[in-house]
């Protein structure tokens, strides 16, 4: 049986796997889910359509599943759904979606520091850490292993890509190609994420190509058509340029140079 603090309020309706723990004064709503090795420490809020995987952690006064808060919002059931081994610290938020049947997607291995925001429909990946009071607004999309620096906050729709740093403070209104630093006030893409990239075990050959890519498309003044084409005839055909070239083609809201 799982582990139940009696000042717990659960919904009968609530499914909880029989390993979780649920502390003191935790609140389930009716469709919440709860996977194997789940832990709510005190006061959580779980509420709406939300389903979280094994493992996760979640600390005090967070709040998940909620409702969203875009305006747009017009009734029908909407979704949380979070992966494994996730950490969510104190008063960390996580919203459902907006559009009826759409969802609010969050990986595996994620760590959200102490009141980090996630917006209606963001969809997070993997291995991710946002640090304190980072706010992602509502459809952004952020790939793997990204970091996210304090305070900093990114617009709506933007993608974040993956490898990618943000410093702390900043303010994203455009796309974060992967493999890449961004940083200030609008955020400009500094250079690529070497030391993170060295971190994650990339080889020297990798980390120059997309060391020669970031100079053609970020340092020459080229439009970025002509940026992208000068890449793929001169700048090595590995996995990551091609990922990088593949993500600025693909970008609607254009990329924080």
């Amino acid at each position: 049986m799982p582990s139940i603090h009696p000042t717990a309020v659960l919904h009968p309706g609530a499914q909880i796997a029989d390993d979780c723990t649920v502390g003191p004064y935790c609140v389930l709503g009716e469709h919440v889910v709860l996977g194997p090795r789940t832990v709510l420490h005190s006061h959580v809020v779980l509420e709406g359509h939300t389903i979280l995987g094994s493992d996760n952690e979640v600390f005090p006064f967070a709040c998940l599943g909620g409702k969203t808060q875009d305006l747009k919002y017009r009734g029908g059931i909407t979704h949380v759904r979070i992966g494994d081994h996730n950490v969510f610290r104190e008063y960390c938020t996580v919203h459902a979606a907006t559009a009826d049947g759409q969802a609010t997607v969050v990986g595996s291995h994620n760590h959200f520091l102490a009141y980090t925001h996630l917006a209606h429909d963001v969809q997070v990946g993997n291995h991710v850490i946002m640090s304190n009071v980072a706010t992602l607004a509502g459809h952004v999309t952020v790939e793997d292993h990204v970091v996210i620096g304090g305070l900093a906050a990114v617009h709506q729709f933007c993608r974040i890509g993956r490898h990618a740093m943000i410093g702390g403070c900043s303010k994203v209104v455009q796309d974060v190609a992967p493999f890449m630093m961004a940083d200030g006030s609008p955020a400009e893409t500094r250079f690529i994420n070497k030391v993170g990239l060295e971190r994650a075990g990339f080889t020297p050959d990798a980390i120059s190509q997309l060391t020669k890519a970031y100079k053609v498309l970020f340092r020459s003044g080229l439009t970025t058509a002509n940026a992208l084409a000068r890449i793929e005839s001169e700048v090595g055909d590995s996995p990551e340029v091609r990922h990088l070239v593949a993500f600025t083609q693909s970008s609607e809201r254009g990329l924080a140079k």
